[in-house]
């Protein structure tokens, strides 16, 4: 599965650990992640992340 990268604090999406302090578990796929899911460490919404390129 792809990682999403916060492009305001740098915070990484990586759905093999998922978020579970904030109600999404592991192995959940960014398509999945509620819409309403803010990031952790700076509060922004799911259109300011973009996908890691590897």
């Amino acid at each position: 599965m792809k990682k999403y990268v916060c492009v305001v604090c740098g915070y990484i999406y990586d759905p093999e650990i998922g978020d579970p302090d904030n109600g999404v578990e592991a192995g959940v796929a960014w398509e999945d992640v509620p819409e309403d899911w803010l990031c952790p460490l700076c509060q922004v919404g799911k259109d300011q992340f973009e996908e890691v390129e590897e």
